[in-house]
């Protein structure tokens, strides 16, 4: 089932499959990617209880043994449409004997959109409904089409941040689908701004764990049309595309990541995992804009 939020600039629209956004349209531009199965199937899905794989597809835990699929099952589950208006939607995943198969704790998971001008606000709620501590890693994956217009190219577009940085990205183990935080390669010196080529994502992902910055700008230097992220309440982001020619980049902000080389196979040992008490919540959010 699909969802319209709609204003006088910009028209957005989501499934129930996933809460996954399937279009956002503003100023007669579809800057979201359309999901074509010869490049990718995802749109904008949302990573929960894991961002990322683990090592062998399993960890422990102390509700027990973690089995998810990578980046989780929200992305594959029907969710619940909870309350809806003209700009705003709210959809809910609830813990089930199909969760708890592969991760066995109780939840409840909320995504939240909220649609101002061209801007996107979403927010992603968790429940700790259990009885017990819950672990778990957090985030989003819009994917966003590059080049958004017939004016331009993949290589006419940047990633700019807010500040200028020197940053040192972990290299992706593309065989075990690991994170080797041990090996960095630099990706900037004391600047904020990267042109992108494909051949900047033969090692898959560049995954910004050290930044100070919390918007990152994915805009055409030559037409000026783009997206703003700001991920002010996740640690990290990801910038990727899958194969040379992908004409798509996805920025992902990320409260954890993939299992690194560094860790062992316990959930609540990962980098950036939260680990939220019984009866809690906790909310994490971005925040898209359009131009």
């Amino acid at each position: 089932m699909l969802t319209t939020l709609k204003n006088e600039t910009t028209t957005v629209t989501v499934s129930s499959l996933g809460a996954e956004m399937q279009s956002f349209v503003s100023g007669g531009i579809d800057y979201l990617w359309n999901g074509d199965p010869a490049y990718w199937t995802g749109r904008a899905p949302h990573l929960f209880p894991i961002v990322g794989g683990l090592r062998n597809g399993k960890a422990t835990s102390d509700g027990g043994d973690i089995t998810c699929a990578k980046h989780g099952f929200v992305r594959k589950s029907e969710l619940t449409l909870v309350e809806a208006d003209d700009e705003n939607a709210t959809y809910a995943l609830y813990a089930n004997d199909e969760t708890r198969a592969v991760y066995p704790y109780d939840f409840a998971f909320f995504v939240k959109y909220h649609l101002s001008g061209t801007s996107l606000k979403v927010t992603y709620e968790v429940h700790n409904t259990g009885d017990k501590p819950l672990p778990f890693c957090i985030g989003g994956h819009p994917g966003f089409r590059v080049p958004l217009t017939a004016e331009d190219c993949f290589e006419d577009y940047c990633i700019e941040l807010e500040r200028k940085e020197t940053l040192d990205c972990p290299q992706v183990d593309m065989s075990a689908a690991l994170i080797n935080d041990r090996i960095r390669n630099r990706v900037l010196t004391n600047n904020n701004k990267l042109t992108l080529n494909h051949v900047m994502f033969r090692g898959d992902a560049l995954i910004f764990d050290r930044l100070q910055s919390r918007v990152i700008r994915l805009y055409s230097q030559k037409t000026g049309h783009g997206v703003d992220m700001n991920f002010e309440s996740f640690p990290f982001v990801a910038v990727w595309t899958p194969v040379e020619d992908s004409p798509f980049v996805c920025l992902e902000p990320w409260n954890g990541m993939a299992t690194c080389v560094s860790e062992d196979d316990v959930f609540e040992h990962k980098i950036g995992a939260e680990i939220l008490p019984a009866g809690e919540k906790s909310v994490y959010h971005f925040t898209l804009s359009v131009y």
